[in-house]
């Protein structure tokens, strides 16, 4: 397998506005586009971060993650190329769009979700 990224490196421009366009929670700062989610608590920081690794060894792109008992922290860069890359942007929105799915907002109403409760807050919206 070859390490060395041949794609191209966003600049810090180019990277604010498409994460403005395509991913309006993530910010830039320090190299890397980076997420925070804001959990109901140690358990399901722990399914975000398990969900995120599950998606990331698919992908073969792995982030660094830090997980405290009611948030999870996403941070991408591609390592191979010293920057941000398409690879960092289409990760994120495949864990955007996992992790942020809720059932129903489809129209879809054969799942239901989770009861309206705030002791099974999940997710911080």
């Amino acid at each position: 397998m070859n390490d060395k990224y041949s794609g191209k490196v966003f600049d810090e421009v180019e990277i604010r506005e498409a994460l403005q366009k395509r991913l309006p929670h993530w910010k830039f700062s320090n190299g890397s586009i980076r997420r925070i989610f804001k959990t109901g608590g140690w358990r399901v920081s722990l399914m975000i971060a398990n969900a995120v690794g599950h998606l990331s060894e698919v992908a073969w792109h792995h982030p660094k993650l830090i997980i405290l008992y009611d948030e999870v922290e996403i941070l991408l860069n591609t390592h191979e190329a010293d920057g941000v890359t398409d690879r960092d942007l289409a990760l994120a929105e495949k864990i955007e769009d996992f992790i942020d799915w809720i059932p129903g907002d489809n129209g879809d109403q054969r799942l239901p979700g989770l009861p309206k409760k705030p002791e099974l807050t999940y997710i911080s919206r």
